[in-house]
């Protein structure tokens, strides 16, 4: 068996979504197997928030208060997986720009990037969104779509299972 170089490593995009947290665990496991890194990455933009002309500057989030709020998103989602002791070969990387191009850029020298993915595209949305698509189409390594753990859904009432109906019967 190929021993890998020690500066090996797993890209991870998380955005705080089930999905991601599945990445993330999938990756963290996958990495102990071929004696790796993780780095669990998040992705900001500044975003103009959609505020009427006429409301106070004190109502607009600065880009320090943005930044706070996605590295707040990113620790509280790494204490989500991990709970309060974090493997040691997971590091928490917090960007600034847009997450297709961070992701595409910091998985260059990567063994793989690990996305998350919708379940079966709930609630009528792509199974993989507009991030992860762009990463496919954009990554120089392979770009694993890890599934979000199936949650039981709450059923709106009961169904009978289909019937075989055998054709010429009556």
């Amino acid at each position: 068996m190929t021993q890998l170089a020690a500066g090996n490593r797993i890209v991870v995009g998380v955005d705080g979504s089930e999905a991601s947290m599945a990445a993330l665990l999938w990756a963290t496991r996958q990495a102990r197997a071929l004696e790796a890194d993780v780095a669990a990455m998040h992705a900001w933009e500044p975003a103009e928030p959609r505020l009427a002309p006429y409301a106070p500057a004190s109502a607009r989030p600065t880009a320090a208060e943005q930044r706070d709020r996605a590295a707040q998103l990113l620790a509280s989602t790494l204490r989500e997986v991990f709970g309060p002791r974090i493997d040691n070969a997971v590091r928490a990387v917090l960007l600034e720009g847009p997450p297709e191009r961070v992701l595409v850029q910091q998985a260059r020298s990567a063994l793989l990037l690990a996305l998350g993915r919708t379940a079966h595209g709930q609630y009528g949305q792509p199974a993989i969104g507009a991030v992860g698509r762009a990463c496919l189409r954009n990554a120089t390594v392979p770009v694993l779509a890890v599934p979000a753990a199936a949650r039981p859904v709450s059923p709106l009432g009961t169904a009978e299972a289909p019937r075989l109906i055998r054709s010429g019967a009556a």
